[in-house]
């Protein structure tokens, strides 16, 4: 999921989050309450914002659903720009683009 800090705030891209779908997988739609729910501001058309204040909750539920085996690296790793210094806590669930 394409992220980017801005102001101790984390975003993630719009295009990479995941969808509620009525009739989709349990596990995705979790998977979506489960980041909505931690999410500082979810609007539909924009990207999600993560305060830095539940940066180790969100590192520890993307561990997790990466490790479930149900969705890809590319659904639940933070992916950064090469010129970002990606912070410890989030380090383990990270990539540079």
């Amino acid at each position: 999921m394409q992220s980017y800090l801005q102001d101790n705030i984390l975003y993630i891209n719009k295009k990479d989050l995941p969808e509620y779908k009525k009739n989709a997988s349990i596990v995705r739609n979790n998977y979506f309450w489960a980041l909505k729910s931690i999410s500082g501001y979810s609007p539909p058309s924009a990207d999600w914002e993560f305060e830095q204040e539940v940066w180790f909750a969100l590192s520890r539920m993307l561990l997790f659903f990466t490790n479930s085996g149900y969705l890809g690296y590319s659904e639940t790793i933070l992916e950064f720009s090469e010129d970002i210094i990606i912070p410890d806590v989030l380090r383990q669930v990270s990539s540079k683009l």
